[in-house]
């Protein structure tokens, strides 16, 4: 399935064009989750999402199979005096959270539709987002109640930094993780 898959970049300028098919892949990948979670409710990704858009640096990379979205990754640089990691439960040297604006992007979703899954699709979608990336770092959270995408995520290079819960009504504990990025060659730094 994905073979003919392509990717395409998408800045700022463009999120309120694609906000539409943003939501709709999201209510479709997160239906059953919406249901019985109001922490995963689609009004509540829709207001983060235009948090999100809003923010200076945002990006986006949605994948494409013909003309049918399959999924994205999105994301945008912490700024300093970043609220992101205001949850952090774990002691951690202060230098670790201070942010510049240009040392970390925070990867905020990763998803994909059903009939793409367990394809490839879904490390193309990061790959492609954090390999033209400026920045020394790259964080994500991730639901701890989910082992195998933290495992999937450890796989890819990422490590736990420690435990987060977001000031946010209703959210879950995650992990916070940590992924070196490679400024200038091109990505990651697995």
């Amino acid at each position: 399935m994905t073979t003919g898959i392509k990717m395409r970049h998408y800045t700022g300028t463009q999120a309120r064009a694609l906000r539409p098919l943003l939501l709709g892949v999201y209510t479709e990948v997160y239906a059953d989750a919406a249901r019985t979670d109001p922490f995963a409710s689609p009004d509540r990704f829709a207001e983060g999402l235009d948090h999100w858009t809003a923010r200076p640096g945002w990006t986006c990379v949605v994948g494409y199979d013909n003309d049918q979205p399959v999924g994205y990754a999105y994301g945008a640089p912490l700024p300093p005096g970043t609220l992101w990691w205001r949850g952090l439960l774990t002691q951690v040297p202060a230098d670790t959270t201070a942010e510049t604006g240009t040392r970390t992007y925070a990867l905020s979703e990763l998803m994909v539709r059903e009939p793409w899954r367990k394809t490839g699709t879904a490390r193309r979608l990061h790959d492609t987002l954090l390999t033209v990336r400026s920045e020394q770092r790259a964080t994500l959270l991730v639901d701890q109640t989910h082992p195998k995408v933290h495992a999937l995520y450890q796989s890819w290079g990422w490590t736990t930094l420690g435990d987060l819960r977001p000031r946010l009504p209703d959210a879950p504990l995650f992990h916070a993780m940590l992924l070196r990025l490679t400024p200038g060659a091109g990505g990651t730094g697995r």
